[in-house]
């Protein structure tokens, strides 16, 4: 029953996002999420400790931000599992956790910014990537909306609904607190090398299921190159940095005839990264509409997909 909650939650979410009255109101769960992980970095990451110490510093933050994710999660799901259409309050409470409206709303953002000029398609980009884009000419912020775009429908649309279709109420919000975790403090830096270590290797797993499914979803959206899709899929994601984002990347990059990855600058410094799919190198405008489709095309195939198991 939990995956046809599932399917519905996503389909609701599609069309009412969070809404904005209730932001302005009670803000968003991330942003709680994100205010304890804050006063926990405060408190338990210090400097000039042993690598030992800031791990287990680390795991002790991380395991207070699940127990502080878990047990209203389960007391709400319990208590809603007593109540006749308390099913209906909690699909809506899940919808919450889901980003695919935000998502398709800010790549578009950067999509009606380039036709009107390329400073402003710098700032939009800007606010959904982490690499410098004030030097990037339209190939490169259509690039880098679309890898946004892929690997977040990953992590911030499949990973979330496939954790409440198997874990309910529960494996949502503990997957968000585990993401919005990594997000924030699972750096490879000096202040997080430790401290951030088990957030972001514990992100790194529980979004390891979701980042094939995302690939496969797009490329089950592209039948008559599917196999063609999920070999380059397989030959390019472990190239990539991380173990998860290269398979939506290249399975996104392969469906529209793009390449994604390359080069590119953070804070300065160009990194020559390696390239997923096979195709143009040279992006358009028109590309991250492409890319926006297909994604919205996988998230209704997901959808039907949840329905299906929830009914046989």
């Amino acid at each position: 029953m939990v995956f046809g909650r599932a399917a519905v939650a996503l389909l609701i979410e599609k069309f009412t996002g969070y809404p904005q009255a209730i932001h302005s109101r009670i803000s968003h769960p991330v942003v709680w999420a994100g205010r304890l992980i804050t006063y926990l970095d405060q408190k338990l990451n210090k400097p000039n400790v042993s690598p030992a110490e800031g791990r287990a510093r680390g795991v002790a933050a991380l395991a207070i931000l699940i127990s502080a994710a878990f047990f209203p999660a389960w007391m709400i799901a319990d208590v809603l599992s007593h109540w006749r259409l308390g099913w209906v309050v909690e699909v809506l409470l899940a919808t919450t956790l889901i980003a695919q409206r935000s998502l398709k709303d800010h790549v578009l953002d950067v999509h009606q910014a380039l036709g009107r000029s390329l400073p402003e398609a710098r700032r939009s980009v800007s606010m959904i990537v982490g690499r410098d884009t004030t030097s990037l000419d339209e190939s490169g912020i259509s690039r880098a909306a679309l890898e946004s775009l892929a690997e977040n429908s990953s992590d911030g649309i499949v990973a979330p609904v496939l954790w409440y279709a198997l874990l309910g109420l529960p494996g949502i919000a503990i997957y968000k607190a585990i993401n919005t975790a990594d997000s924030m403090i699972g750096h490879k830096n000096a202040r997080y090398q430790w401290f951030g270590w088990a957030s972001a290797r514990l992100d790194d797993v529980v979004n390891l299921p979701a980042s094939r499914l995302t690939g496969l979803l797009f490329a089950a959206c592209t039948p008559s190159r599917f196999r063609e899709i999920v070999a380059i899929m397989r030959r390019d994601a472990p190239k990539h940095q991380s173990p998860n984002a290269g398979w939506p990347e290249a399975a996104m990059a392969t469906a529209l005839g793009l390449r994604l990855g390359g080069p590119r600058s953070y804070q300065g410094d160009m990194l020559e990264l390696p390239w997923m799919g096979e195709g143009r190198t040279t992006l358009t405008r028109g590309d991250i509409l492409s890319g926006v489709k297909l994604m919205t095309r996988a998230m209704l195939l997901l959808s039907f997909a949840l329905l299906f198991v929830a009914i046989v």
